[in-house]
């Protein structure tokens, strides 16, 4: 299937998680995963990964049904007009703002991730003090891959 907002995720990194949509972050990040899958160049990006799945479960929509959208060339505006009609939790716009704050300092909380941040961070951009948060490390990760210096 031939889309003409798709990007290519090999030349460029997605949307940074905190980039909004409707108040939501995380989704525009989702949505260029999801149309760079369905034209086969998401590169080493993932739609539908534990963070996609955080804003799946907060709006109460599924990944597929999410994905059949995009698939049909919708832009962002009509994926979210059809996420606030099918959302199985209607949010109100300060649960939203709330939810989308939270996400934007959520840290590694356990064992196994505090590791595997640690290693990133190590990998990545050993000096920096200010990386503390999955968005900060996805963002890093991002600017890094491609062709960035931390």
């Amino acid at each position: 299937m031939a889309l003409n907002n798709a990007p290519d995720l090999t030349q460029r990194p997605p949307r940074s998680p905190r980039v909004r949509l409707g108040g939501y972050v995380i989704l525009p990040r989702m949505l260029d995963k999801g149309r760079a899958a369905i034209v086969g160049k998401q590169g080493e990006y993932n739609y539908d990964c534990p963070m996609d799945q955080k804003f799946l479960g907060f709006a109460g929509v599924s990944a597929q049904a999410l994905k059949k959208q995009l698939a049909a060339g919708k832009g962002d505006g009509e994926i979210l007009q059809w996420i606030e009609k099918n959302a199985k939790h209607q949010r109100s716009g300060s649960e939203i703002a709330a939810w989308s704050a939270h996400c934007e300092q959520i840290a590694p909380a356990d064992t196994d991730s505090r590791e595997f941040f640690q290693g990133a961070h190590a990998k990545l951009a050993p000096k920096r003090e200010d990386i503390a948060t999955w968005f900060d490390l996805l963002d890093l990760d991002d600017y890094v891959s491609f062709g960035g210096n931390a």
